[in-house]
């Protein structure tokens, strides 16, 4: 059957890549997660959330900025979907500071080990098509800064790879943090307020 041998190559490649086989088991066990946080109510009930997380005081947070920094260098959850934990578990302010603080360690440290591991990493966490759509701007000279800089602001562009991609290319570790730190808040902000609002005024959770 056709579609059991393209089940078995797709097994078979994520046994082969371990960064993707990662990120698939992580995503499972996220959604998981969150289907029993549902069940228990704690998704559509504020109170009964804060006394879920009351029991670990401070590291609660500490785990969640943890969690969302290594999950910018083995991509577990999408970037909106990683915002949105944050809104619900902590709320629209604490949740946009732990989200950044936690994603901009996280990009800080895809950098430093695309630039210690070299173009060879990409091709192994990453698809083919999606690197050569961003090699041409490597090419460009300063351009690339720019480039890097416009989308990290945007909240619809690849963060996690863009940042490897970055390591890989001459940029400076200065004008890099820089970007990072300057252009990150705008589209952590519109992930978490659009979440925030679509909870409140979409759903009617926590009204």
């Amino acid at each position: 059957m056709q579609w059991l041998r393209k089940a078995k190559q797709a097994l078979a490649a994520l046994v082969k890549n371990p960064f993707q086989l990662i990120s698939v088991l992580g995503l499972a066990f996220c959604l998981a997660a969150g289907v029993w946080m549902w069940r228990r109510g704690l998704l559509t009930s504020r109170a009964a959330l804060q006394a879920f997380l009351a029991p670990f005081g401070p590291w609660a947070a500490a785990l969640f900025v943890a969690f969302q920094a290594v999950q910018v260098v083995v991509p577990i959850l999408p970037g909106g979907l990683g915002c949105l934990a944050g809104v619900v578990l902590f709320g629209p302010w604490w949740g946009f500071v732990y989200n950044y603080v936690g994603i901009c360690l996280g990009s800080l440290a895809a950098f430093a080990i695309a630039r210690s591991c070299g173009r060879p990493l990409l091709y192994k966490m990453f698809p083919r098509p999606m690197i050569d759509r961003y090699d041409r701007w490597t090419g460009e000279g300063g351009r690339f800064a720019r480039w890097f800089a416009l989308l990290i602001f945007l909240p619809v562009a690849p963060d996690d790879y863009l940042c490897f991609l970055a390591g890989t290319t001459t940029i400076r570790w200065q004008l890099y943090t820089a970007i990072i730190l300057l252009c990150k808040p705008f589209a952590i902000a519109a992930y978490s307020l659009g979440l925030t609002v679509l909870f409140q005024q979409v759903l009617g959770i926590w009204a």
